[in-house]
């Protein structure tokens, strides 16, 4: 299994971007999907994660509102739509693949990792 992630960039406080995670690999379909980020200086941390089928999201407050996790298992795609960006969004997002078919805000539950990438806001 491997994740490619991409759609990091620098984007001004208040704009928009859509990352995406295209996974290869058969098990997409079967598996929950997370978001994970880690700013310089601190811990990886939750940001949101989706059911195998796509029928429940679930998100950390910092995002709430702001960001929507969604995913077509035609493509073998999950995506992270983020809008109203903040300069504390900064950091390295990373997708993962869940261990079984619902959603979990915990990391040890993934067991499959994309590279990251990068996403600047600044103010």
């Amino acid at each position: 299994v491997q994740l490619q992630a991409s759609g990091g960039g620098l984007m001004q406080a208040g704009g928009s971007l859509r990352l995406s995670c295209a996974a290869s690999g058969r098990t997409f379909s079967s598996r929950a999907m997370g978001w994970f980020r880690q700013a310089p200086g601190k811990e990886r941390e939750f940001v949101a994660a989706i059911t195998y089928s796509g029928g429940s999201t679930l998100y950390a407050d910092p995002v709430k509102g702001r960001f929507t996790i969604s995913r077509d298992n035609a493509e073998n795609t999950v995506y992270l739509q983020m809008n109203s960006l903040k300069p504390e969004d900064t950091a390295v997002y990373y997708c993962a693949r869940g261990d079984g078919i619902n959603y979990t805000s915990y990391s040890r539950r993934y067991d499959y990792w994309g590279q990251g990438t990068l996403v600047t806001v600044s103010s």
